[in-house]
């Protein structure tokens, strides 16, 4: 009897998409990064976003409660962030195990979500709660966009500029430590590096302010890792990459040259980051940085969009292919 394959969680999405029947006229794509659907005729629409944390697959074993709950809720504002929207409302639908369904437990939970909430500005109005056998938090965002304002994964174009809000691979090597294996690593690294992993923010604010003016052709979360982010924009967008320059941590070329690890492994396929990864046409470069940069963000240019839609690394005048893969669930 042949034994049956698992799938991985890009194939089981695949297979939900054919099988549904999709809202016509959809201004968001299906497979986005968000969803959204019109209110009245103005233009308006509301924007939906739902995410899952289990702590199986999603909280080390060092992550506290408080910082679990945040988590949650910083995965969805990210996406939120992608795509430019003010996130106004959460729902949390809130599976317990026994063990947890004590005061101290859900106090701690409880600060976490209206931690993070009240740091986007958004507020929790109400969800769930649900004896589960493992700790799992569903959170789910409301927002308004007008129709026009969305920065989608479909929009580049040959030429653009590729850009990242921020430096990677600190999640990557922080999960190395918090995972408890044996690495070389100083003091300071160390608390930058487990930070990265125990208190991730959204770059909401940078997302924003680059939809108010209007700067990016496309726009995705790196939340599974920065390689798959890419293939993602340019399998929407119809585009290649070319990435010219890695946009590695300081701490993590330290960290990666003290343990024998790849730095190119810990950037590209770690996730987890919540940065934003964007395609902004050349004529726009200068005004994207300034404004990104007023809010106290950083706008890294590392590469541009390609004709040959191959995903491509050049590191030393070499090209190397970089692989189409991240953190997926059921593959790992």
């Amino acid at each position: 009897m042949v034994p049956t394959r698992c799938l991985g969680e890009h194939e089981i999405i695949n297979i939900l998409r054919q099988r549904l029947e999709l809202m016509p006229d959809m201004s968001v794509p299906f497979g986005d990064d968000v969803s959204a659907v019109p209110i009245g005729n103005d233009g308006k629409m509301a924007v939906l976003k739902t995410d899952m944390l289990v702590a199986k697959t999603d909280v080390p074993s060092k992550m506290s409660l408080y910082c679990a709950a945040r988590k949650a809720v910083v995965m969805c504002v990210s996406d939120f962030a992608s795509k430019g929207v003010q996130p106004t409302a959460v729902l949390v639908a809130l599976g317990l195990p026994k063990c947890l369904a004590t005061q101290n437990a859900v106090i701690e939970i409880a600060d976490g979500l209206n931690s993070a909430a009240r740091e986007y500005g958004a507020y929790i109005v109400g969800g769930d709660i649900g004896e589960t056998d493992d700790l799992t938090i569903s959170v789910s965002l409301y927002g308004m966009a007008n129709q026009d304002a969305f920065m989608l994964r479909n929009g580049a174009k040959f030429g653009d500029v590729l850009a990242v809000t921020g430096l990677f691979g600190k999640s990557a090597a922080g999960l190395e430590l918090v995972l408890g294996k044996d690495c070389v690593v100083s003091s300071k690294n160390r608390l930058a590096l487990e930070s990265a992993v125990f208190s991730p923010h959204a770059r909401l604010t940078e997302g924003l302010v680059l939809s108010k003016n209007k700067c990016v052709s496309a726009s995705i979360d790196s939340s599974d890792g920065l390689a798959w982010s890419l293939y993602e924009l340019m399998r929407m967008s119809g585009v290649g990459f070319i990435v010219e320059t890695l946009p590695v941590a300081a701490e993590v070329v330290e960290f990666a040259g003290q343990n024998n690890l790849s730095i190119e492994q810990l950037v590209l396929y770690g996730g987890e980051e919540y940065e934003l990864v964007l395609t902004i046409n050349p004529e726009n470069w200068q005004i994207a940085k300034t404004v990104v940069e007023a809010v106290g963000g950083n706008l890294i240019a590392i590469g541009k969009a390609t004709v040959e839609k191959d995903l491509i690394l050049m590191v030393n005048g070499v090209k190397q292919p970089i692989k189409p893969c991240g953190y997926e669930h059921f593959k790992i």
